[in-house]
């Protein structure tokens, strides 16, 4: 006369359990997220300043689009023979292209793609300074 009852598979879960877990381990974060130390870099110092040797050649790019050499104007073409030729003599030194800044973006580009074409390694920008 015993009677065994079966079992009902359940189909529910509660989840109250687990939202209590997660909101403190929120806070735990929280809370220790302030206090941890973030990676500090310590730059390396140097003793002096670094100097340039020579001071560099500055291709001017016009409104027009003309190119100047240190103040000499030049087609694109004996501008690049010139550019070889300073180097050639003091291969250390540096090229910086000016533009005006009225001219068009892909006109600087050309310029200093024939710069890295002609494989002259230290190439750069000039601007002047926001005061």
């Amino acid at each position: 006369m015993l009677r065994t009852r079966k079992r009902r598979m359940m189909n529910q879960i509660n989840v109250v359990p687990y939202i209590d877990v997660t909101l403190v381990l929120l806070i735990i974060f929280m809370v220790t997220a302030p206090m941890t130390n973030p990676g500090v870099v310590e730059l390396p110092q140097v003793g002096q300043t670094l100097k340039q040797a020579a001071a560099p050649m500055v291709i001017t790019v016009k409104k027009d689009g003309n190119t100047e050499l240190d103040n000499q104007a030049f087609p694109r073409d004996q501008l690049l023979l010139n550019v070889r030729q300073k180097l050639e003599k003091d291969p250390g030194r540096s090229v910086v292209v000016a533009a005006d800044e009225k001219v068009e973006y892909g006109k600087v580009i050309e310029v200093m793609d024939m710069l890295k074409q002609a494989n002259v390694e230290k190439v750069g920008l000039l601007f002047k300074p926001v005061k």
